[in-house]
Parts: structure tokens; sequence; C-alpha cells
């Protein structure tokens, strides 16, 4: 039976136990440049203090078009590569494994861009930055600059990739027919609107070789009106499988959808009893699935994250928001202090992670002054 503490091999990186940190937006980086900084190195390292085995830092952009909010980082650039060789210097003095999240916004842009508009998988306007249907050239420039992003990361010295493409950024619009209206080869049919998700993943691939992890991260449903649905999760899936994946991390919402279904739900949406989010998409994974699969999504407690592994549901737990507010929660439990989580799923730390200034526990850092007062 499978233990969350036991050594795994994943195309060949090797993770010291079944945890993973889940690409969270830390808002840390250069403004200017999309370089990673001491700080944002710095929390990485302190995940991989904390004994998490594989480290996916959130939302690092493949080019100046795909970049969504302030204080993102990049990989758009070679000028990027030293800081993320720090990072992954860093994490691997720990003994964790850095997977770069490679992403675009597509439509989901909160920041200016030079063009004056984004570029996503149709005519759309989800904010102040108008979006413009992306032609087949700038579909095919979107794949060579995810897989020139992928060179830069193995180059930097992390140890795989991820692909986001959940949560409405530009993989998962194109997945979406809520965000994804268009009439040619991309759109209509779920063969069709995964095409550009595929093409991706192959370009990755070739660009990296078959000895390098590349995983992505997909919404299992986008809990929206005529969006991605649970019905075309698996379908997918085995598309994804077929094209050469080497995980799936399974999540679910947009920033669009009502919040209680997102994947960061807020306090009192969920009792304690339901902390996994997305065990229904999990278990009909399993039925025809064999790619490796991580669940994301709720995960509070030590004994949870055991039964998902001992039971088969998944093979990996990823935590975002429990390793905001304790970075160390899975060294404490690896050594027997098996309470719960503190994270309270408040999700103040959006705040500043959106305004650009540095993802924090709010709550906790409230308290720390209130105690203070």
């Amino acid at each position: 039976m499978p233990e969350l503490f036991e050594t795994t091999v994943l195309n060949g990186m090797v993770l010291r136990n079944r945890f993973v940190h889940s690409a969270t937006n830390e808002g840390m980086a250069n403004r200017d440049d999309g370089c990673a900084n001491e700080r944002l190195i710095r929390w990485q390292e302190q995940v991989a203090e904390g004994e998490v085995a594989m480290i996916v830092p959130g939302y690092v952009y493949v080019s100046d078009q795909g970049k969504s909010r302030p204080g993102q980082a990049g990989i758009h650039s070679d000028t990027t590569m030293p800081g993320l060789s720090r990072m992954a210097e860093a994490v691997h003095r720990h003994g964790g494994r850095l997977v770069l999240q490679l992403a675009h916004a597509g439509a989901n842009v909160y920041v200016p861009t030079s063009s004056g508009y984004a570029l996503g998988a149709s005519d759309s306007k989800f904010t102040d930055v108008p979006c413009r249907a992306m032609t087949r050239d700038d579909i095919a420039q979107t794949v060579a600059d995810f897989a020139a992003a992928a060179v830069r990361a193995r180059r930097a010295g992390a140890d795989g990739v991820q692909l986001h493409g959940a949560h409405s950024y530009l993989i998962s619009q194109f997945l979406s027919p809520y965000f994804n209206k268009r009439t040619d080869e991309y759109g209509g049919t779920l063969e069709n609107r995964a095409r550009f998700a595929l093409e991706v993943v192959r370009a990755v691939r070739s660009a990296v070789g078959p000895q390098y992890p590349v995983l992505i991260k997909t919404n299992s449903d986008d809990y929206l009106p005529g969006g991605f649905r649970l019905d075309e999760f698996v379908p997918y899936c085995l598309m994804l499988q077929d094209a050469g994946v080497d995980a799936i991390e399974v999540s679910g919402g947009t920033h669009f959808s009502d919040p209680k279904y997102f994947c960061s739900r807020p306090e009192g949406t969920v009792p304690r009893e339901q902390e996994i989010y997305f065990k229904d998409a999990a278990e009909r994974y399993r039925k025809a699935v064999r790619t490796p699969l991580i669940l994301v999504g709720g995960v509070r407690s030590l004994h949870v994250a055991e039964g998902i592994v001992t039971s088969g549901l998944a093979d990996y737990v990823a935590l975002s928001r429990p390793l905001i507010r304790e970075p160390d929660l899975v060294k404490r439990w690896h050594a027997g202090d098996a309470r719960r989580s503190t994270c309270i799923s408040c999700n103040l730390c959006f705040g500043p992670v959106r305004s650009g200034d540095g993802v924090y526990c709010v709550a906790l850092e409230r308290r720390r002054q209130k105690g203070k007062a």
C-alpha cells in the first residue's frame, strides 16, 4: 500500500514524499521585468525547508502578452534565467524539486499590454483589457513560446515544467466553450477545443525530450453555464495521456465562476468533513486514466491526505493556502504533530497577491499585530 511519506520517482524526478506545493501566484517578482528576486526565491526555499517534495511556483508567463497580474514571474526571456537558476539552487539545497508552471493569461489580463489588447481563444472582454481572437499565426507563436519557456526552465535547473491549463487562463479558455466561440479547427467539438493544449504539450515534449517531466494542471469542471464540464474531463485526460504528459493535477472553477466552486473556496462554503473538493473527478479519473494524478483542493488534515494516497484516489496531494499560513506544515506532520492545518480559508491572502505586494497570511499577520497592541 502506498505511503504518504515514501520516496517516488516521476519520469526520473525523485520526490521525497507525495506532497506538492500547488502553484500559488505569489505577486513577488520584479514588476518591470518579471525576474525572480531574493524575496520570491526565499519564499520557495521556505517551502522546501518545510519538506514539500515538489514545489510549483505560481504562474510563470511565457511571453509578455501572457502576463496576467503585477508581480508575476516570467520565463519569456533569457534575462529571467539567473533568478530562476538561483531559485532552483535554493530549493535543491533543502531536498526539494522545482517544477515551473508555464502560463499564458489569454483574455484573463489585469495589467496594461503593449498592444492595448489581450490575445485569447475568441474576441471577448472579461477584464478592462479587451481580448482579440488569436489568428493561426498567433497560435503557432504561442505554442513556440511555451516550448522555448520549457527549454529555459530546463537550462535554469528546474526539475520539470507544469502547463497551466486551468482556471480560465489561455489553455483553459481554448478548452471551454464558455470562452471559445471559434468555428475553425480549434473550436466546437472537444477534440477541436483540446487541439491547442495538445499542440502545446507536444511542442514542449519535443523541445525538452522524453526524459524531462512535463505535467499539466487542468480543470475538471468550469462551474460555468456552457463551460467545460465534468463529463468531458476524463476523455480530455485520455488525450493528454496519449500526448505524453507525466502527471495531471486536477482542479476546477474559473475566475468568473461562483466563488463557492473555485479551487480556493472561501471559509464556510465547505464543511470540515468535505475537505476534498474534486473527489468525484478523481474517482472518475482513476477508473480510466493511468497517468499519475495530483489532487488539489481543500485538504487541511493529515488523515485526509493519507486517505487520498492509501485508497488510491490520487498519487500526490497538493496544498496551496495551508502552505501560505504554515510553510512548515508537511514537516510538522512528518514529525508526528498531526494537528489540522491552521489555515481558515479566509482568502484574505488574495489581496496582496493581486496588488503585486506579495503573498502572506493576512489573517495571521493581523493576529500578530493585535497581540502587539
